[in-house]
């Protein structure tokens, strides 16, 4: 991709209840912009949802006199709940994911006996492919298919950005999980070979940060080059094969993410709920299994 444009205005928005980044990002010649992984408040604990998170992005676009006309997710998040459809409410914005959604979707419709699932990405407005490109004013946004942590997470390169959702931590934090359904080590590591194929000085903007031992702040923006270089899950020529070892012996030690369940019957429907019941309330599904040997607390 060789075509230039201008380089783009980035703001940060960190939610310090999922760790969550998303970002603002503008064409600073028509004010065009687009709003990357927006967050949902939501408290499991008693089944609120707020906008604090988003209103804040709205109101920094209002305040550059920004136009937000994409609203992309690089992915079906499991760890917080999209705040996509809300900014589309207030902006007219359209909402963009990888076309493997649809693989995402057929996977767990069953897991929720999501009747009203359609699994064909028509919840969203536009599915995109790897290697598409569109544009936002003068940026160039092109897309890249990094599957591994889900089978349809996307990277989107503006200019000298790259967006990379849940693929790569901060250097000091590694790489992402690949043990939820659909995931895969093997492709995970080719997606981040591929990512770290782009020139060193490329930025990289993660989707989320943990704040590695020893490290006293959150910080979300590296390079390429540092990537390549102090990357502790990259180190000393990994083999995809030594990668994906280390990676499913690292996942087995992992915990589900706190809003996974809620997240995802969210998040594949492009951020809407299942539709109300007869009531007028909205319900998440909580499935429920027994683990080996308490089958019968649950037998009917």
């Amino acid at each position: 991709m060789t075509t230039s444009c201008p380089a783009p205005q980035i703001r940060a928005f960190f939610d310090h209840a999922t760790n969550t980044i998303s970002y603002l990002v503008a064409d600073p010649v028509t004010h065009c912009a687009v709003v990357i992984d927006p967050v949902l408040d939501f408290d499991q604990r008693d089944g609120t949802v707020d906008v604090r998170s988003v209103e804040a992005v709205l109101a920094a676009a209002r305040e550059a006199k920004l136009t937000i006309e994409w609203v992309l997710e690089t992915h079906a998040h499991a760890d917080h709940l999209s705040g996509a459809p809300y900014i589309k409410s207030k902006t007219g914005a359209r909402i963009g994911i990888g076309e493997h959604i649809k693989d995402v979707q057929r996977i767990f419709r069953p897991v929720f006996n999501a009747q009203d699932l359609r699994t064909d990405g028509s919840d969203f407005d536009r599915l995109f492919a790897d290697g598409e490109t569109f544009n936002v004013g003068d940026l160039v946004v092109e897309v890249l298919h990094t599957p591994g942590h889900t089978p349809a997470d996307l990277s989107y390169k503006i200019g000298d950005a790259v967006f990379v959702g849940d693929t790569l931590f901060m250097p000091d934090y590694g790489t992402a999980r690949a043990d939820f359904p659909g995931g895969d080590a093997h492709q995970l590591y080719r997606s981040i070979k591929r990512l770290l194929k782009l020139p060193g000085e490329t930025r990289l903007f993660m989707c989320h940060d943990y704040k590695a031992p020893g490290r006293d702040a959150y910080a979300w923006e590296t390079t390429v080059r540092e990537q390549r270089e102090n990357n502790v899950h990259l180190r000393n020529g990994l083999t995809e094969d030594a990668f994906v070892a280390m990676r499913q012996a690292r996942d087995a030690t992992l915990a589900a993410p706190t809003l996974l369940l809620p997240s995802i019957q969210v998040n594949i429907r492009a951020g809407r709920f299942p539709k109300a019941e007869s009531n007028g309330v909205h319900y998440l599904l909580l499935p429920v299994r027994a683990r080996k040997g308490a089958e019968a607390a649950i037998a009917t």
